[in-house]
């Protein structure tokens, strides 16, 4: 589907707290207060900020799954501030996948979850991560409001 207008904006993390849901072969690795199985499943609370034409809060609650090769990544976000200009709170749905250096991801909002001007926002993005974010992360979201 293509939409008539784009936000661009980027993305930083401002916490993040994982857990293990299971592990499956009881072996991973530990770094810093988070374990990460070989094998298994995390929850992930995620709070990012944002910059740009997209400017606001948000948390997003992932299940992600770890392995060998490309392992999916499920995700819903509750978003706060402004896109375009206007202002209001929606929820993006994420369907992706990472392996150990990156992660992409299909980003769409869900209708009938906005609230004041985004309200009636319709729109998706395409995520792709490599490497560290030290100076954030791109988004550009593709939409239609009304």
């Amino acid at each position: 589907m293509s939409y008539s207008h784009t936000a661009r904006g980027k993305f930083s993390i401002a916490s993040w707290s994982e857990s293990v849901i299971v592990d499956i072969d009881g072996g991973g690795t530990t770094a810093g207060d988070t374990y990460y199985p070989t094998r298994g499943a995390n929850r992930a609370t995620v709070s990012y900020s944002y910059s740009g034409d997209i400017d606001g809060t948000s948390t997003v609650v992932y299940l992600i799954a770890y392995k060998a090769d490309a392992a999916p990544v499920l995700g819903l976000e509750r978003f706060e501030g402004s896109i375009g200009g206007h202002d209001g709170t929606c929820v993006f749905q994420h369907i992706g996948s990472q392996d150990q250096g990156s992660v992409s991801a299909r980003i769409e909002v869900v209708p009938g979850m906005g609230t004041g001007g985004l309200i009636d926002l319709r729109g998706s993005a395409d995520l792709s991560i490599a490497g560290p974010g030290d100076s954030g992360y791109e988004f550009v979201l593709s939409y239609d409001i009304g």
